[in-house]
Order: structure tokens, then C-alpha cells, then sequence
């Protein structure tokens, strides 16, 4: 089973900020960042109670407008506090974010947009901080369809003045997710989904229960993972349509797939032919998957283009791959990948999320044990991957670092 979606549990939790009541979010996946964006809602004064996969935030009327360093440095979606303080408390003082090491995404464009709305800003000592005396609704054209600033334009409009319209927006899963829950709050959203959407402010906004939907990166990590031990898997909870270039991508090299009642099927028995792809926002190929993807075509029939497109600083796992025995070569923001017939089994390190779970795809289908050193990177996105691959048959040990957070005895999200 497919777990809940990271991008889209970490954004709904910080609008969740938006309305003073108890929010409930259900299918919520016990991930590394999932932990660290509760502990950034706790500084800025909301509880939170997280049992299995139930969250109950509860929103007290003043807020905290901090969301410190020690907090934000781990993970730049703590970043998506900045929208909702701003709208409800007219001030916020946000870290630098930090995270995975895959090049620079600078909050410009975030500072840019809420500016025209009427927020002022300014660095102080490695903090972005931004104070209005109220949000106006205009016309925000972004220069990128930037994800995040996407996000906190959409959480600070809904409690602004007027209508805001956003001109090309990200187009993501999650941020469609985030606008269903946004208007299950009381928001007005129209266009989620496109490149320009529309918000029309309203005067406050009321907690919700929602439901976060599966995650269509691990549906696509499982899938590699299956594919380079030439072997299928049925992705219980996968939905095809947030995956169409994905999909066509593992048809081209010789897979098969197919939707099912429950999700999806993919399956390969043979090497894999190899296939071209460039990274793009959505609904182009997900810079998310493109480690993994290579990890996936190391072993292709031929040589692979990789261009990647989103961030400049993604191939640190290329290095990692030779290490097992992969011709991978990088030329600017081009890997060009030459099949080799087997990996070998090796120690190698994980230096960020993605490029982790890559690592853990190529030892599945090497010769011989590999360790992965480093894997708390991959816990900060992916809940129980150990058990999971386990379950379908791969023979895997973890030492991690086990997740857990007090919960209240007499806990009852509804």
C-alpha cells in the first residue's frame, strides 16, 4: 500500500494555520519530515497529536510568528508557514530553509509575489522576515511555476482583500490537493490544477477533516524498485493519471503497466531498453524520480540522455552509482548513462532523499550485499521502506532511527 503523499501532508498541516479550531488530516504518512513540520507548528503555538496515521491540530487564536533556524534547516517546506502567518497574523519571521542539497531555491520569488500583496520584507541574520498591516488580491505573474511560492500566495490570498490571480502557477498534484482543502476550510479557489488560479479572500476560515491522498513519488520509487530486480508489483493506492510521463517513460524501456481497481501494476522480465527524459514541472517528468530513474536505466540496453531541468545540483548520487559498477557521466546538467550489464553490490552514501532511494534501487538489483550509509535522508520522505520491500520479497536490514511522538492517552482526533 502506497503511503500518504509527503508534498502534500507537509503544505495541508502548515494551512492548517489558517483557521483557529481542530483540523483533522487522516492517511498522514509517520515520516522524518512529517516530525519536523510538527515540531515547527508547535513552536508557532498549535498542538498537535499524531496517532498512527491520524494528526489532530488544534489552532489557538494568536500565533507565534517564528519558525526557527534549528527547525527550518532540515526542511525547506517548513517555508509554507511564511503564507499563513502573514495572512493570519500580519507578520512572519522564517529561517532560511534548507533540506536536501540539490542546488539553490531561493525565496525571491516568495518575497516578490507577497510583496505586491502588501507584506514587506526584509533579511535579518538569516531570517526572512515580513510584516502587513493586510493582504490585497492582485495579479501575481511568476517568473517559474515555483511549487512553494505557488503555495503561500494560494494560503495568504485566501484571507486577503479582494481577488488574487496567479498566472503561471505550479500545476502539481499537491498543490490541487491543497486547494480541495483549502476550499473544505471556506476558502474560494478556482483553477488548481492550471497554469492560473484565482482567489477570492474571505473573512476567516473554519478547521477541516481531510484525508491526504496517496504519494505519487514512493508509487513511483516502488515501481523502479520492482523493475530493476526484473520483477512486478501492484501499487495498491497508485494513481496513473499523476504519473502519464512517467508511465510512458517505463513503456519506452520495455515495462509494462497497467491500471488496476486498487492502483497500478507495472512489470518488466527482461533488460530494459534505454530511454531519454528531461525533468519539468508537472506535468512534465518529476525531477523527484529522475534519481531513481537512472538508478533503474544503469543496467539499460544502450545509453540513456538525462537532462535535468528543475535543479542544478541533482546528480550528486552519480558518483555513488559508479561506485557499484555504473557508467554514468555528467556534463553540465546532462547524465548520459551507458547500460552495463550488471551492478555490483558495494558501500555507497546517501547525500539527499531522492538520490537515497536510488542507491537502495540499484543495490535491490545488484549482485552481491550493498549497505547504504546515511539513510536517515531517506526517511525524511519515505514511511516503512525496509518493511515494504521486504514484503515483496527483497532482503533488507535498517538501522534508522525509530520515529515516535507522544501522544495523549485519551487522544481522540474526532
Amino acid at each position: 500500500m502506497v503511503s500518504g503523499a509527503k508534498n502534500s501532508a507537509l503544505k495541508l498541516m502548515a494551512a492548517s494555520l489558517l483557521a483557529e479550531g481542530r483540523t483533522v488530516l487522516a492517511n498522514v504518512p509517520r515520516i522524518a519530515d512529517v516530525f519536523t513540520m510538527t515540531d515547527v507548528l508547535r513552536h508557532v503555538g498549535a498542538s498537535v497529536d499524531f496517532l498512527g496515521d491520524v494528526m489532530a491540530i488544534e489552532v489557538p487564536g494568536q500565533l507565534n510568528s517564528e519558525a526557527p533556524y534549528e527547525l527550518v534547516h532540515r526542511m525547506r517546506a517548513s517555508v509554507n508557514v511564511l503564507g499563513p502567518l502573514l495572512a493570519r497574523q500580519g507578520h512572519a519571521r522564517v529561517a532560511m530553509p534548507g533540506g536536501c542539497n540539490i542546488g539553490s531555491r531561493p525565496l525571491d520569488l516568495h518575497e516578490e509575489a507577497l510583496g505586491r500583496m502588501g507584506a514587506s520584507f526584509h533579511f535579518d541574520h538569516g531570517y526572512l522576515e515580513g510584516v502587513t498591516s493586510g493582504l490585497t488580491g492582485r495579479r501575481i505573474v511568476l517568473e517559474f511555476p515555483s511549487r512553494g511560492a505557488t503555495e503561500n500566495v494560494l494560503t495568504a490570498a485566501t484571507l486577503a482583500r479582494g481577488r488574487t490571480v496567479i498566472d503561471n502557477a505550479a500545476r502539481e498534484p499537491d498543490i490541487v490537493d491543497l486547494a480541495r482543502f483549502l476550499c473544505q476550510m471556506g476558502a474560494q479557489v478556482s483553477g488548481a490544477g492550471t497554469s492560473t488560479i484565482e482567489i477570492e479572500g474571505v473573512e476567516a476560515m473554519t478547521p477541516a477533516t481531510y484525508r491526504v491522498p496517496s504519494d505519487p513519488i514512493e508509487a513511483g520509487s516502488l515501481a523502479l524498485a520492482a523493475l530493476a530486480t526484473r520483477g512486478e508489483v501492484e501499487l495498491l493506492g497508485a494513481r496513473a493519471a499523476e504519473l502519464d510521463v512517467f508511465l510512458s517513460k517505463l513503456a519506452a524501456s520495455g515495462a509494462r503497466w497497467r491500471s488496476t481497481v486498487a492502483g497500478v501494476e507495472v512489470g518488466i522480465d527482461h533488460r530494459p531498453n534505454a530511454v531519454d527524459f528531461a525533468t519539468l514541472p508537472y506535468p512534465g517528468f518529476p525531477t523527484d524520480l529522475q534519481a531513481q530513474m537512472i538508478a533503474y536505466l544503469c543496467t539499460a540496453d544502450g545509453t540513456s540522455i538525462v537532462t535535468e531541468n528543475v535543479f542544478e545540483s541533482r546528480f550528486a548520487h552519480v558518483a555513488e552509482l559508479g561506485r557499484m559498477g555504473a557508467d554514468v557521466r555528467v556534463e553540465g546538467h546532462q547524465a548520459v548513462v551507458r547500460g552495463v550489464p550488471r551492478l555490483e553490490g558495494a558501500p555507497v552514501t546517501a547525500h539527499d532523499l531522492r538520490g537515497g532511494v536510488a542507491l537502495v534501487i540499484a543495490a535491490l538489483g545488484a549482485e552481491g550485499d550493498s549497505v547504504v550509509h546515511d539513510i536517515h535522508h531517506v526517511e525524511r520522505g519515505y514511511e516503512d521502506l525496509p518493511d515494504k520491500l521486504r514484503r515483496l520479497g527483497a532482503e533488507v536490514e535498517a538501522e534508522v532511527e525509530a520515529w515516535s511522538d507522544a501522544v495523549d492517552p485519551s487522544f481522540d482526533p474526532l
